[in-house]
């Protein structure tokens, strides 16, 4: 896509610099990014449209301390990482 992921088992957890050189998105669940936009308001967005309401959180990087950044790209790595390991739901056939 033409800026660095990255990623677990091939799942993106975070972006850089998309779409603006200042700029990360990690990928967190609503209410953690809800926490965290509060918690820091000069430092997290929700990015704009479904992708935000699911969690995608913009990163402004300039406004980003280390242990901030680290803590939210650790989240994002932990969801991605336990969606992988959780076990799926087997599908049930509908009855009729």
């Amino acid at each position: 896509m033409g800026h660095p992921d990255f990623r677990v088992d091939n799942k993106i957890f975070a972006t850089l610099a998309y779409p603006d050189p200042g700029l990360a998105m990690v990928k967190l669940t609503p209410e953690q990014q809800g926490e965290f936009v509060a918690a820091h308001p000069r430092v997290f967005a929700p990015v704009k449209g479904g992708w935000g309401r699911k969690g995608a959180t913009h990163v402004r990087l300039a406004e980003a301390d280390e242990e901030t950044a680290g803590a939210a790209l650790t989240q994002a790595w932990r969801n991605v990482a336990q969606s992988k390991s959780a076990p799926q739901k087997k599908s049930r056939p509908k009855k009729r």
